[in-house]
């Protein structure tokens, strides 16, 4: 089979019978309608990363608020930290979303990731029937069965990535692994919603689900002018986080690192972290590392 030949085969619709194609106009006809978020949805073969792609389109003017950019495969996917996302095609929800949240000070346009957190694990609870949590800032963490009689794993399905498009735009990019096997996952640490007893792994079904929560988390959250205590964003998602009563690490920029037991997330969305001296440290941005349950020798 020729190169050619073997592209061809991927983007045929049969080419996974277990991972069929979104349908598209279905999707359109069942999230776009007058005075709602979303009015374009697009979903493509593939590309390097729906987020470059939406925040160049809304550089150019050729995307407004409410656009949803889907790619069945992305060969250049990013996480947090410039890091990797990388799975077969058709296997997971790889989308990015434009939002321009005009009414909300852009002061508090940090809450926006988590918010989407909130938003996605809502969306999948409800249509998936998967217990998932959230690591903060914005990882989606589901339990994966082990062996008989053993505890399950806390794996991660899915992460957020939201980068500033202009003056006025936000977009968000999210990444959920929906149906990958466990010899196709990137690394151990990985999951997937099937691993997890999903209900269902229909893409469309759970696609429509995430967009609806967004939706209307989003709307709820810009009525109250971004106030994350009035909008019940602030306490939604502390009620999910798993981070939340465990030691972590907290790897800063810089190399530097704080270790303690997060006990809360402020009025900025940021992680405070209780010190062995006392301390209670805000952290905004790094990564955390989930060492053990609190209290826990």
């Amino acid at each position: 089979m020729t190169p050619r030949d073997a592209s061809d085969a991927n983007d045929s619709r049969w080419s996974d019978l277990d991972r069929p194609p979104l349908n598209a106009a279905a999707l359109r006809r069942a999230l776009v309608r007058e005075g709602g978020l979303w009015r374009e949805i697009e979903v493509v073969a593939r590309t390097g990363s729906t987020n470059t792609d939406l925040v160049a389109r809304a550089a150019d003017g050729t995307a407004d608020e409410g656009a949803v950019l889907v790619a069945e495969e992305q060969r250049a996917g990013r996480g947090r930290l410039d890091r990797q996302w990388t799975a077969p095609a058709r296997s997971g929800l790889f989308f990015s979303v434009l939002l321009r949240p005009a009414e909300v000070p852009v002061a508090r346009w940090g809450w926006l990731p988590l918010l989407t957190g909130v938003a996605v694990a809502t969306g999948l609870a409800r249509a998936a029937g998967v217990d998932t949590a959230l690591k903060w800032p914005n990882d989606l963490l589901v339990t994966v069965p082990g062996p008989a009689g053993a505890a399950g794993a806390e794996r991660k399905a899915g992460g957020i990535l939201a980068e500033r498009a202009g003056a006025d735009g936000v977009v968000i990019g999210i990444g959920i692994n929906v149906t990958l096997r466990e010899d196709e996952l990137p690394v151990p640490a990985a999951g997937s919603l099937a691993l997890a007893g999903a209900a269902t792994t229909d893409r469309d079904t759970l696609l429509r689900a995430v967009l609806r929560s967004l939706e209307e988390w989003y709307g709820r959250w810009r009525r109250a002018g971004g106030d994350p205590v009035a909008s019940g964003l602030q306490e939604t998602y502390a009620a999910g986080c798993a981070t939340l009563g465990r030691v972590v690490r907290a790897e800063l920029p810089g190399d530097r690192s704080v270790t303690g037991e997060a006990v809360a997330v402020d009025g900025d969305g940021r992680l405070i972290l209780a010190t062995a001296d006392g301390v209670r440290e805000p952290v905004g941005a790094g990564d955390i590392v989930h060492l053990r349950p609190a209290g826990e020798e």
